[in-house]
């Protein structure tokens, strides 16, 4: 009895540091995520700009079409390569946030297994 007891206070305390560490590691992704959309949206804006600019000297309809359908072009690609990696950044978030559980559930599931009753025959 007095081994169960220690074997749920251990548990609590693991369960606690699983806590403790899964928000450690939720805050470092978060805010890997935020440094990445603050970059695209420097970038983005910057390629607006330079867009923008091009666009003021222009003297021709056919050159402002093409500056045009180039930014939207680029813009297009940017916005799906910046999707793809951040894609990829929440699930490694995801993934990176719940491992301590993980293996805090792989813990209790070893330690209380053997401590269940032997199965009742009728």
């Amino acid at each position: 009895m007095n081994q169960q007891l220690e074997a749920v206070q251990k548990l609590g305390k693991d369960g606690f540091d699983a806590t403790v560490k899964a928000f450690e590691v939720a805050s470092a992704g978060t805010n890997a995520i935020v440094v990445e959309t603050t970059d695209y949206a420097k970038k983005s804006f910057e390629q607006s700009a330079s867009t923008f600019e091009k666009l003021v000297g222009v003297k021709s309809l056919d050159k402002a079409i093409e500056v045009q359908t180039d930014y939207v072009k680029s813009a297009y690609e940017g916005f799906v390569a910046q999707s793809a990696k951040t894609r990829e950044l929440y699930a490694k978030l995801a993934q990176d946030s719940f491992a301590p559980f993980t293996a805090l559930y792989s813990t209790a599931q070893s330690t209380f297994a053997s401590a269940k009753p032997a199965a009742r025959t009728k």
